[in-house]
């Protein structure tokens, strides 16, 4: 199950193979963003069946803007 926080893998579209971070899971479909082609205050929603969850999950202060996103998930794109 995908929540809020969960660092995803987009398996479909413009963004395939690209780490993501859910922002918001609500109505059958996700809201995710990366810091950059997609930033925090324009999230792109997505059908969970286009993303792979990795089972990692953000730090408390990664969602707090753009750069921190970029970093964490870039951090996490090591480990992958």
């Amino acid at each position: 199950m995908l929540e809020k926080g969960s660092v995803v893998r987009s398996l479909a579209g413009r963004d395939k193979d690209r780490l993501l971070a859910v922002t918001d899971a609500a109505d059958g479909a996700v809201c995710v963003c990366d810091g950059k082609e997609r930033p925090l205050e324009r999230p792109k929603r997505k059908n969970p069946r286009h993303l792979a969850d990795t089972g990692l999950r953000l730090p408390e202060h990664a969602a707090d803007s753009n750069r921190a996103l970029r970093k964490a998930l870039a951090g996490f794109a090591e480990r992958v």
